[in-house]
């Protein structure tokens, strides 16, 4: 299982999507998008523009994952410094590793991470 896990703020675009995403690898063999459940909804266009199912996921499966990047304000939120880190991680399952490190929007809306994991 290869999942992109995204943050993403309130009216980000499906280009911001696409770049966060292309920025953090591409979506090549990517079988799931992730992100929190509130923001599901946002990950939508681009669910429908690769044909890809979404995982939401609560907020506690992500407090405590470690993550590559630290934001302060993620941390203090969610109890983990990369929602999007930390949403492929807890989408790919127990083992999963990061790709790479989270990769931001040029508009700063989205974040994307891509980790692999056995689901």
């Amino acid at each position: 299982m290869i999942v992109a896990g995204f943050g993403l703020r309130s009216g980000a675009t499906l280009a911001a999507l696409q770049d966060a995403l292309a920025k953090a690898g591409g979506p090549e063999g990517v079988t799931h998008l992730a992100t929190l459940a509130a923001k599901a909804e946002g990950l939508r266009p681009l669910s429908q523009a690769l044909d890809l199912p979404v995982l939401p996921l609560v907020a506690e499966a992500l407090h405590g994952i470690p993550t590559l990047t630290r934001s302060d304000r993620i941390e203090a939120l969610f109890g983990t410094g990369s929602l999007a880190e930390a949403a492929a991680l807890a989408a790919a399952g127990p083992g999963a590793r990061l790709r790479a490190p989270r990769a931001v929007s040029a508009d700063g809306t989205a974040t994307a991470a891509i980790a692999e994991g056995s689901g």
